[in-house]
């Protein structure tokens, strides 16, 4: 399952969200690192198919079970790597950096939801997303 954490010094934050191997190779990547100064809102969506927008460019989904990878639809490119029954945190960004919506399943969204907005608190306050 993929983790999303944020890295680097007070003044260059970064945005990580680092797959796991089989997500990775699925993926056709390691990892997606976004500026935490891009991040325009942070929510947490309980169902994971809400949290998808678009058809998918690169990447596998199977019905019913996951989707991992970009989905392009008329706003740009969102990156998913999302799990049936799994909750979704889902961070809009202010730009195409170069996805407009990272969406994540964590086990607690919340907690990491809430973990993304404490390091949001220096940069300014992030809306709820979803």
């Amino acid at each position: 399952m993929a983790h999303l954490v944020v890295e680097g010094s007070a003044a260059a934050r970064t945005v990580v969200v680092r797959l796991s191997w089989w997500e990775a190779l699925v993926a056709r990547r390691h990892a997606v690192r976004v500026p935490l100064a891009e991040v325009r809102a942070i929510g947490v969506e309980p169902d994971w198919w809400r949290a998808m927008r678009g058809t998918p460019v690169v990447g596998r989904c199977r019905a019913g079970r996951f989707c991992v990878g970009e989905r392009e639809h008329p706003w740009g490119r969102d990156f998913v790597a999302v799990r049936a029954g799994v909750p979704v945190v889902v961070v809009d960004l202010r730009h195409p950096v170069p996805f407009v919506r990272l969406a994540v399943s964590v086990p607690d969204a919340g907690a990491a939801a809430r973990a993304l907005r404490r390091h949001l608190g220096a940069d300014g306050a992030a809306e709820d997303a979803a």
